[in-house]
């Protein structure tokens, strides 16, 4: 992470790891008490299959705090894919345990096993070009509404839970004259769940972007991007744009979406 700066605003970290926490709730608390401690604030799940979340505060008690969880057993190189903030975008802190550290439904599927061949974002285009490539964002509706890659399918699931059924309802179609299948999502955890999906489903060449759409974002010169639009992220940044820049959009406090500033509401209308 960059040295500090008194202009840098405050410091984002999007973060997961598979790996197996024997008992996440022994976890929990001295997490929880590292956090408080440097004043960080978001969301961090623990599971039996490993941390997830996304945290924010001063770059040196992010730091800190990082430098906990990478202590954790298998947790030395933990994905983290960095961002700033103007302000803090987090209300609160929570350090829970969850069944999932992102929600499934499939008790089978476990990506420490076998996951798809990861794809590094200078290589990305090249691939979802091909067009014996399928391409699927694994993401939810109302994120896929605000941006996506061009000539992605979007399963138009309201969660990830829905995707097993999604995919299993639309095989044959979404196959049809494709040797490979290409899926992305916000950071890439999804997208280890559902690569080792597909793969529990027999299906052998299945690809994923590594660190996700934030990566790419990151990485990727816009005049070179096939991403269109801007992603959106569970924070009240709401969305960003390439370059990692603060997107165009809010949220509406009534339903959650995602919509452009000063316009309405695609849902609850002008009066939300």
């Amino acid at each position: 992470m960059p040295a500090a700066r008194d202009d840098q605003g405050v410091a984002v970290a999007a973060l997961y790891q598979f790996t197996k926490f024997d008992d996440p709730h022994a976890l929990q608390g001295p997490l929880l008490a590292a956090c408080e401690v440097q004043g960080i604030k978001g969301t961090l799940l623990l599971a039996r299959e490993g941390i997830n979340g996304t945290i924010a505060g001063a770059p040196e008690g992010l730091e800190v705090v990082l430098a906990h969880i990478r202590a954790l057993p298998g947790c030395a190189g933990v994905d983290v894919k960095f961002s700033e903030a103007p302000t803090m975008p987090f209300g609160k802190l929570k350090v829970r345990v969850k069944r999932e550290i992102v929600t499934m439904g499939e008790p089978d599927i476990d990506p420490l096993l076998s996951v798809g061949t990861y794809v590094d974002a200078q290589d990305w285009n090249a691939l979802i070009a091909d067009p014996d490539c399928l391409v699927i964002d694994t993401r939810n509706d109302y994120e896929v509404a605000i941006g996506t890659f061009a000539g992605a399918v979007d399963p138009a699931t309201p969660s990830f839970r829905d995707f097993p059924d999604w995919f299993r309802d639309n095989r044959d179609a979404l196959l049809e004259g494709k040797k490979k299948v290409a899926m992305f999502c916000t950071g890439g955890i999804r997208c280890e769940k559902s690569t080792a999906f597909l793969r529990a489903e027999g299906i052998d060449e299945v690809y994923h972007l590594r660190g996700g759409i934030l990566k790419y974002l990151e990485q990727v010169p816009e005049e070179q991007s096939l991403w269109q639009g801007e992603c959106f992220v569970f924070d009240e940044r709401v969305s960003l744009g390439h370059g990692l820049a603060q997107g165009s959009h809010t949220r509406c406090q009534p339903c959650g979406r995602p919509y452009p500033a000063g316009e309405a509401c695609p849902v609850c209308g002008p009066d939300a």
